[in-house]
């Protein structure tokens, strides 16, 4: 039994998306006009219709992200816009308000966000019992939890790959909606984890001022692909739907070549979609926005993943400086700078700073800021404009490997086309015949003209030309018969497109406890209903929401500041300095509190003194 990998791409936008297609993804996800998770990143339906055109012809599929919690007013708008989503060939829905469920849905998939928590085999069971198609696994997971939860299910696991992490388990993040008013998980986050702290221990020493304590690097697990489809994963997701378009193409078609390879390797693999890839540019996703890379807790539940230093992207790490003079440096480097290119450092104080290289000279740097980095300095480059020039100018990767038959008719020209699906099409050209001049001419400029398949998504492969040497025909009327030939079989293909139907199925399956809490995110009557089905006596969260509730935990994360900082006692290299507990975090927002349940390796931020400052 063969087993397809899909690797998801973000898009922003439809140029995004069209670009994600271009450079190999096998599905993308786009926001809707409303009701994502990044409320920025809605699209229009126009666009998200040509996106699953240009999507369905390579049998790549478009995911919809709807994936923020409803009111009961808006709970039918979301359902009419499913309705619309499905009528324009949108291939599924990725929700996390469980009171959709409970709502006259369209039969289109749905995929359980990794909003919705998924992080224990009880939780991806019973999404797998109620008619998810597909579940988005918490980014937290190890190995080890992958493969129990893979163990213990069906449904196509989704996991995150690339791109920025959320300190807190998905779903489970309310400091901005507590704070500032901006709830995450109605797609407006305010990004309280990117802030600077200064880390308090409770005799008010100062641990860590002014820091990134709870920004964390960004996800990496490109080398470890072979090992998450060991573990049972399916797709492979890359995050960014606020990323700019040459992110998309780099970090896309450098996990492309990646899967690629795996597939190539191994005959029970298979590609989600059709068409192959090549790239004029080498795929380096050092060289787009980064925090530096990290694999997170997958080989582990302790790790420091932190990057406690800057928020900011800093790109790919150059070498040295080795000679500082006003106005140019000269730095210790095998790489090849540029005119215009964007380089940072951290100066004494541990600020970022960044620096244009207005000319270069081999490894001369010469620059307009007012001082130099001091020799010694790591300097890293995060604008690098030749390798962006390559990414601007790279569009049509794809094609679909097509062989084409060329034949005669009584009335004149038939194409016949069968690409690598085994999908087949035949268009017919009626012209005038003639004997040629020079018998045999006409057969080669048929093989000349119908060979040119540029600005079309078709590779020719294989062609075979059948007409009678005596023949005379004009290149306009072959590259005419070529032009209906290419266009033809397109629209054969997007008829042949099988979109998967999901009849969601009423079910009183289990829930996994008889009690939720503000934690299962319920905000409106539908979702009640639902947690009721499945057996829920006990609803004991605030009507009012989270301003109602006495206690509210703003961040559960498995990421820990005591481990980050080296001062976890179950850490080896410990600091070994005696810090007296509670530990609290502030910024200019309020006064956090932090506690550690070391044995579950967890870390909580609770609520300590606000200052009321919004943002």
């Amino acid at each position: 039994m063969q087993h397809p990998l899909e690797l998801l791409a973000p898009a922003k936008d439809l140029a995004c998306g069209m670009a994600a297609i271009n450079h190999g993804a096998d599905a993308v996800y786009i926001g809707a006009p409303r009701f994502g998770a990044r409320a920025a990143a809605g699209n229009s339906l126009q666009d998200i219709e040509k996106l699953v055109v240009h999507a369905h012809q390579f049998s790549a599929r478009v995911y919809i992200a709807l994936n923020t919690l409803f009111t009961d007013r808006e709970l039918d708008e979301a359902v009419h816009l499913a309705h619309q989503l499905y009528k324009i060939g949108a291939d599924a829905l990725i929700i996390q308000d469980m009171g959709l469920l409970e709502c006259d849905l369209p039969p289109i998939p749905l995929h359980a966000s990794t909003q919705t928590n998924n992080r224990t085999v009880e939780k991806v069971r019973f999404l797998e019992q109620v008619g998810f198609q597909q579940v988005v696994l918490a980014r937290e997971l190890s190995l080890d939890e992958i493969r129990e939860i893979r163990a213990a299910t069906t449904v196509p696991l989704e996991c995150f790959v690339h791109g920025a992490l959320c300190v807190s388990y998905s779903g489970q993040c309310y400091i901005s909606e507590m704070v500032s008013g901006r709830s995450a998980n109605r797609g407006e986050c305010a990004q309280f984890c990117r802030h600077q702290y200064t880390l308090r221990d409770a005799a008010g020493r100062v641990l860590e001022k002014d820091r990134y304590l709870l920004s964390l690097k960004d996800l990496d697990l490109s080398g470890h692909l072979a090992e998450l489809i060991a573990a049972g994963v399916s797709s492979f997701k890359i995050e960014g739907r606020l990323k700019d378009i040459n992110y998309v193409k780099n970090v896309t078609a450098y996990y492309r070549r990646l899967l690629d390879n795996e597939i190539d390797n191994d005959s029970k693999l298979v590609r989600a979609s059709s068409g192959r890839c090549s790239f004029a540019f080498t795929p380096d996703p050092a060289k787009s926005f980064n925090r530096g890379r990290t694999e997170y807790f997958l080989n582990g539940p302790r790790n420091t993943p932190g990057q406690p230093d800057t928020s900011k992207s800093l790109g790919e790490l150059l070498g040295r400086v080795e000679k500082s003079e006003k106005g140019a440096f000269t730095l210790r480097t095998a790489v090849v700078l540029h005119n215009g290119d964007g380089l940072c450092y951290f100066n004494s104080d541990g600020l970022l700073v960044g620096l244009k290289a207005n000319r270069v000279e081999g490894n001369k740097i010469f620059h307009r800021e007012r001082i130099s980095p001091p020799v010694g300095t790591e300097l890293y480059r995060n604008h690098d404009v030749d390798f962006i020039k390559h990414l601007q100018a790279s569009e049509q990767c794809r094609s679909l490997q097509v062989k084409v038959l060329v034949e005669e008719t009584a009335e004149g020209l038939r194409c016949l086309l069968e690409d690598q699906d085994g999908i087949c099409s035949q268009q017919e050209l009626r012209c005038e015949k003639e004997v040629a001049r020079q018998p045999g001419m006409s057969k080669g400029l048929i093989e000349r003209q119908m060979v040119k398949s540029g600005g079309t998504v078709f590779e020719v492969t294989d062609l075979k030309v059948q007409v009678d040497d005596a023949l005379f025909v004009r290149a306009a009327e072959v590259n005419e018969l070529r032009r209906l030939a290419f266009a033809g079989h397109l629209q054969e293909r997007l008829r042949s497109y099988q979109r998967q139907k999901s009849a969601f199925l009423v079910s009183d399956i289990p829930w996994l406890s008889s009690r939720v809490t503000y934690l299962d995110n319920i905000t409106n009557s539908r979702a009640e209903a639902f947690y009721r089905r499945h057996g829920v006596t006990d609803f004991d969260f605030a009507r009012e929401g989270l301003a109602g509730e006495d206690d509210v935990a703003l961040m559960t994360t498995r990421y820990c500041i005591k481990a980050q900082l080296g001062l976890c006692p179950k850490l080896a290299g410990g600091k070994g300095v005696q810090i007296h507990e509670p530990l609290s975090l502030a910024d200019n927002t309020g006064e956090y509190e932090l506690e550690f349940d070391c044995r579950r390796c967890e870390m909580v931020v609770r609520k300590g003194r606000i200052s009321g400052k919004k943002r």
